[in-house]
């Protein structure tokens, strides 16, 4: 079998090939972990019915066990199995899935997810995944796939499958290569658990995609119902300072549009869209915050302003997170 890539041992397969995604879903069946493309970022997968699997990607990121991991399901009849769709879940699922959208409902009594996936809650978070290696892999597994993004907890969501094969280090026994993810921003989360929908974390849908379908509430809860919520997150090494108008020493840029020639002083610059467009922003974000982590040549990273709408929206709340005090 050819392999593609080896970062310490960490191998990575074409996910156009039936052949891995077959040899992906029996690694699966083993209870074991593997990471696969979609078309927001990449996902740390493993059988959602099973709390041996759960655990070992709670372990392998690192991550808080009091926050829910996203499940992801091929079609929405196998959806309304795990969980109970109310009329908005389901105008909303029918519009946006497949697609960067992650539901947040009541679980069914028979659900059989493992409640560690969900936090010991009640409500399950949903999506179906747009890529079509993530699709055929769910359907050839024939259960739900746990998958948070394949990246330790806090840090960068990658985009890439070198991203995953540099942050694990050889920990991940299969990792399929669908190549850079299309949005490269993370789904949305929309919190239909009670009777007022409620954005928990920006994304890949916009809310104004949203609220152009259902009314929306305001964010107004301190639990961590989904992925995102915690107020660290998304984190490069280096420290990160937004909204600049100058820049310091050592300093990288993260730009966007055309730099003021007073920002052009910067060590290192990677501007997320030249000509200013918010959907190749959000596909590069996560990219350019990867460039510019280089503790060795600079001291920060300087972020200039982000139109806040649109997929702007679900940029500057991953650049609040990044930019918070670490936990």
């Amino acid at each position: 079998m050819e392999i593609l890539f080896n970062m310490n041992v960490t191998p990575i397969y074409p996910a156009s090939s039936p052949q891995y995604i077959a040899q992906a879903t029996t690694i699966l069946k083993q209870e074991e972990v593997i990471v696969f493309p979609t078309e927001t970022v990449y996902g740390l997968g493993g059988d959602a019915t099973s709390d041996i699997a759960v655990a070992k990607i709670y372990a392998l990121k690192n991550r808080p066990t009091f926050n829910p991991l996203i499940i992801h399901v091929a079609t929405l009849a196998a959806a309304e199995k795990l969980a109970m769709f109310s009329a908005d879940a389901k105008k909303l699922a029918k519009l946006f899935w497949p697609g960067p959208l992650t539901l947040v409902l009541p679980r069914q009594p028979d659900c059989p997810v493992s409640l560690l996936a969900c936090a010991g809650q009640s409500t399950i978070a949903l999506r179906i995944p747009k890529h079509p290696a993530a699709l055929e892999l769910i359907r050839l597994f024939g259960k739900p796939i746990a998958a948070p993004s394949a990246n330790k907890s806090g840090k960068i969501s990658p985009t890439q499958a070198i991203d995953v094969a540099q942050d694990f280090e050889g920990q991940i026994p299969f990792i399929l290569d669908g190549g850079a993810c299309l949005i490269g921003l993370e789904s949305t989360i929309i919190d239909l658990s009670t009777s007022q929908p409620t954005i928990l974390r920006q994304g890949g849908i916009t809310q104004e995609q949203l609220e152009a379908v259902i009314p929306l509430s305001s964010l107004n809860s301190s639990l961590i119902k989904a992925p995102g919520m915690m107020k660290s997150h998304y984190a490069p090494t280096l420290p990160v300072r937004l909204d600049v108008t100058h820049i310091n020493a050592g300093e990288g840029l993260l730009a966007f549009g055309p730099v003021p020639q007073k920002l052009k002083q910067a060590k290192l610059i990677y501007n997320l869209s030249e000509a200013g467009n918010l959907t190749e922003a959000a596909a590069n974000f996560f990219k350019g915050l990867r460039l510019l982590d280089q503790p060795d040549q600079l001291q920060q990273i300087a972020v200039m302003s982000i139109p806040h709408c649109g997929l702007g929206r679900a940029i500057n709340d991953r650049l609040q997170r990044a930019a918070a005090e670490r936990n």
